[in-house]
């Protein structure tokens, strides 16, 4: 039977199916919510379907199936299936680090501490996971600063403690610890702080703070001052603590939220779980897209990743779009306005920090990957058709309308090309205009370029100034009947605007994005190289202006004085027998008696 013949086999139900390559190899794990429509998504005419599901398709050898009851349930088989098998073709969580918890023993005087292994079945619970260990070791000094938690290993049981079989330790001397290994707290009162750290946890910590409150009035009441100042404590730590979290406005808010941040191939994405308005978890996750998926596939495959590490979700989830799977006792919302909605942009710019992390990280571990990521910033920032594997930007330079320069830097592949760079004089623009001097210098470089390597055409141009500057550099390109081969665009300094001719406002980009990044960074280059420039031709008119107004005093002559001594200044405070044995007693002295009298 053939593989189109199985799959027309395949029931209307919910269920996971399995894709295998001719060595029997799990290549590809789905879910569906009809196994027969959209297993037959996969064998239609090659020409509907992109480029890698193409290769997948023509790898399967074999098709397998399971029912399950729910969506929800073929979510999380899937899931497990995925870590089970490690399809080549599916989204791969690219995190493997295990994240730290904070763990709760199951003993009669539970100890809580930092854990990086989930160890299920045996008592204990486990609260996270944390996307830093700094978050979780404070939490952990929060709780040792109001409660007098034990933190040693003993087994303490309470025929242990009737035994008389341990001995106080020196927290219980320095008051950290209320040495429940002798009998010195009741079970009953120990209980009750692991009580509530498992309320602050499971971030009901207005709760514990509104119950201090109502103990210290009762005690107050009672004239127990003593017990009251007790709670007080308790109740500053616990206030302080609370306003270093992450509190939103909408403080009856009790949801889970996720973003998605999608780009190339790959997926970053950012959960948080909110109770009573209080941010008590974040978490960040990346993914690795083999084919190319759908962003609601890659949402439900996130959703299913936070359940399997979370468990059950809140009964609301805040999320930018719909997933493609529906779970039982699960309300999706995406939000249009008011606190949620800012609580979704709050976690969005947590999945695009995440992102512009990552892909940071890789300029040291795979440098070409990064360039290529800035490329596509870039790309996709601009609007541009093409990846800009080539990019030249120029900048004018000029004082008061002396010495007018102009540079040209090249980047190729994210990457300064210095061999490239070009300095010139501009030759027919009279004074300080530096439009017309932009335009001269954009037709001489690529009126050049089209007569000697037209196949080298960069594929974006920036222009180092404003709308005039733009809008000259865009005429001499039009002259030249290139515009359509490439992208200019002007990148302003004042504001870091970038600028497109013909449209009366700056476009867009973010600040801390990769792209405007790539842009300043290639704009500043070409400041320098043509401020550097521009000032050694300056350096130079003024010596040639010293010595040439020197009778006698040609060309070769200067070029000897200069290599020997470097400066004018320096030649002026030479002594008269050095120049004399240099170009001869009477002009030593005419030199030396000009640059004396001039420097005085």
């Amino acid at each position: 039977m053939t593989v189109r013949e199985k799959i027309s086999l395949f029931p209307h139900s919910p269920g996971v199916y399995r894709y295998y390559d001719a060595e029997g190899t799990v290549i590809y794990v789905g879910k569906a919510k009809d196994l027969h429509k959209r297993v037959a998504q996969y064998f239609v005419p090659q020409e509907r379907l992109n480029t890698k599901t193409r290769v997948l398709v023509s790898k399967i050898a074999d098709a397998q199936y399971s029912v399950v009851e729910s969506e929800a349930d073929a979510l999380l088989l899937e899931n497990n299936l995925i870590k089970q098998y490690k399809p080549k073709y599916n989204i791969l969580l690219k995190d493997s680090k295990t994240y730290p918890w904070i763990c709760i023993t199951g003993d009669e005087f539970p100890k809580v501490f930092i854990t990086r292994r989930v160890e299920k079945g045996k008592g204990n619970r486990y609260f996270g996971p944390y996307s830093s260990v700094m978050h979780a070791r404070g939490m952990l000094e929060f709780f040792s600063e109001v409660y007098p938690l034990r933190s040693c290993n003993l087994n303490i049981t309470s025929d242990a403690i009737l035994k008389g079989k341990f001995r106080p330790c020196l927290e219980f001397h320095l008051g950290r610890c209320k040495a429940p290994c002798v009998g010195k707290v009741s079970r009953e009162e120990y209980a009750g702080y692991i009580d509530e750290i498992t309320r602050i946890l499971s971030g009901s910590g207005a709760e514990v703070i509104k119950h201090y409150k109502t103990l210290m009035a009762d005690a107050a009441q009672r004239l127990d001052f003593e017990q009251a100042q007790q709670y007080k404590e308790k109740l500053r730590v616990l206030e302080r603590h609370y306003a270093k979290s992450i509190i939103t406005t909408a403080a009856d808010t009790s949801a889970d939220v996720f973003s998605l941040v999608t780009d190339a191939g790959e997926a970053f994405g950012n959960f948080m779980r909110i109770r009573g308005g209080a941010i008590v978890q974040s978490l960040n996750l990346g993914f690795k897209c083999r084919i190319e998926e759908e962003p609601e596939n890659i949402l439900s495959t996130f959703i299913g990743e936070i359940e399997d590490k979370f468990g059950s979700l809140s009964k609301e989830v805040i999320v930018p779009f719909l997933p493609d799977v529906e779970i039982d006792g699960v309300t999706f919302h995406v939000p249009q306005r008011g606190d949620k909605l800012a609580i979704l942009e709050l976690s969005a710019k947590n999945a695009r920090e995440f992102r512009i992390g990552s892909i940071k990280q890789r300029e040291h571990t795979d440098p070409d990957q990064y360039r290529m990521s800035i490329m596509e910033d870039v790309q996709k920032a601009l609007g541009m058709d093409v990846l800009p594997r080539h990019i030249e930007c120029f900048d004018n330079s000029n004082i008061q309308g002396t010495n007018p320069v102009a540079a040209c830097v090249v980047f190729r592949d994210g990457q300064p090309s210095k061999q490239d760079y070009r300095r010139f004089k501009v030759k027919t623009v009279v004074g300080a205009n530096d439009y017309a001097s932009m335009k001269e210098i954009v037709n001489r470089r690529y009126s050049r370029m089209l007569r000697e390597n037209p196949d080298d055409l960069p594929q974006l141009i920036v222009i180092d100034g404003g709308k005039g500057q733009l809008n000259f550099a865009h005429q001499a390109l039009a002259e030249l009947g290139i515009l359509d081969k490439l992208t200019v665009v002007g990148l302003a300094e004042r504001m870091e605007l970038v600028i497109r001719v013909g449209d009366p406002y700056p476009l867009f980009i973010d600040r801390n994005s990769l792209a405007l990044k790539c842009l300043m960074q290639i704009r500043d280059e070409a400041h320098r190289f043509g401020i550097t420039f521009h000032r050694n031709l300056r350096s130079k008119n003024a010596i040639q202006s010293a010595l040439r107004e020197i009778s006698g005093v040609g060309e070769k002559t200067e070029q000897r004085l200069i290599l020997r001594y470097g400066s004018v200044a320096r030649i002026a405070s030479a002594p008269l027998e050095e120049l004399s044995a240099m170009v001869g007693a009477a002009l030593a002295i005419k030199i030396h008696t000009y640059l004396n009298n001039d420097s005085a």
